[in-house]
Order: structure tokens, then sequence, then C-alpha cells
């Protein structure tokens, strides 16, 4: 009895213990600084790497197919362009939140964005946009000077994939545009310029890869997507 009421007291003391260490323990709120960089990295979706990869994939497919017969894929391609696609991919999640800002904030599943949410403003993401562009550039200036002209054109669909979002119900073809950018870019990159009957049918052939995965993601999200 003796024993069962001194472990009857330890058990007793353990729960005052815990009670008085972890329940009762002020929660510790995040610096100003750190909430800071988390907009940011929510801003550039570096937690949700599936769109990196897409746009990542088509360079791959040329700078292989680019490669000489009997060698493997530039090495240093491959990463320049993992780089690239990185810093491109945030920098039109960066550009889409600007330009769908207030229609994000009507949004379900869009609205605790960061700029939607307003831990952002648009000064911010501007400054951070311009960061992200001309970290993009450095890496495209270790590129032949054709490739540097093609790759400045793909901001043309980059910038206006959004807008397109309000006028039509087909954004998936300027995607698809945007998206595999890279089948053009990573051959000129190895080779020094496009071949048409290498690049073109690639392009074309991810251009409605495209098209398939990103209207079976908008089904996806469809009843979270109503304004």
């Amino acid at each position: 009895m003796l024993r069962s009421f001194s472990r009857f007291g330890s058990d007793r003391c353990t729960r005052f213990l815990y009670t008085s260490c972890y329940v009762n323990t002020p929660k510790i709120q995040p610096s100003k600084s750190s909430q800071l960089l988390n907009s940011y990295f929510e801003l550039g979706r570096f937690a949700r790497p599936t769109g990196t990869w897409l746009l990542y994939l088509p360079c791959t497919w040329s700078i292989a197919l680019a490669a000489p017969p009997g060698h493997l894929p530039d090495i240093y391609m491959l990463t320049l362009f993992g780089v690239g696609s990185i810093l491109m991919r945030s920098a039109g999640c960066t550009i889409n939140d600007m330009w769908d800002k207030k229609y994000d904030m009507l949004v379900k599943r869009t609205k605790d964005r960061p700029l939607a949410s307003g831990s952002l403003n648009l000064p911010q993401a501007l400054l951070f946009l311009a960061v992200q562009l001309a970290t993009s550039l450095v890496i495209l200036l270790q590129l032949n000077w054709y490739s540097v002209f093609l790759g400045i054109l793909s901001l043309i669909p980059v910038i206006t994939y959004p807008l397109f979002k309000r006028v039509t119900y087909w954004p998936q073809l300027v995607l698809g545009l945007t998206f595999n950018w890279g089948a053009l870019l990573g051959y000129s990159a190895v080779t020094g310029s496009v071949n048409p009957l290498i690049s073109i049918p690639l392009y074309f052939g991810g251009f409605n890869w495209t098209i398939i995965y990103d209207t079976i993601y908008a089904h996806q999200v469809c009843a979270h997507s109503l304004l």
C-alpha cells in the first residue's frame, strides 16, 4: 500500500511538473524578421516545388537532345537551368500574385497568400521580384547571346499569363507556351541556336502536356476557386 501511495504521489508530481513546464509556458512569438522571411518564402512558393519541376523538365529534355550522340547531357547546363527554373518559377508566382491580389482576397483557396492577406505589400513584392529577375539574369548571361535574347522573350508570356485568366477560360494555352520555353532555350544554350525540326515538336509536345495536367488541376481546385 505504501508503494502504491508512493507511485501515486510520483505520478501527481510528474503531472504537476509537465503542466508547469509546458502547458503554462508562454507561447514564443516569431520575430518580425522571421515572419517577413516566411512571407517571402510563401510568395515564391518555395515549399511547393511541383511547379519548378514542371518548368525544369522541358529544359532537361532539350539539353539531352542537344548532346552529341553517345554523350551524356551537359551537367553544367542542367545545373544552370535547374537554378534558373527555381528563380523564374518563383518570379512567375510573384507576378501572378501581384496581378491577382484583389481577386485572391475573395477566393477561399488564395485568401491567405502573402499579398492577399496583407503580410506583404506591393512595394515589398516588387522589390522581391526585382531580386528574383536580377538573379535570373545573372544565370541567363552565362549562356550565348542567342539564348540570352530568347530567354528575355520568355518574359512576355510570364508577365501576361495572369491577365489571360480574366479574358479566357483557357489560360492553360498561355501557361503551356510559358512553361515549355525551356524546350527552345535548352537546345540553343548547348548548340547556339534552335533546330526547328527538333525544338518545335518538343515545344508543342510539352505545350499539350501542360494543357492536360493544368486542366486536371483546375478541376481539382474548382470548388475552392470560386469568387
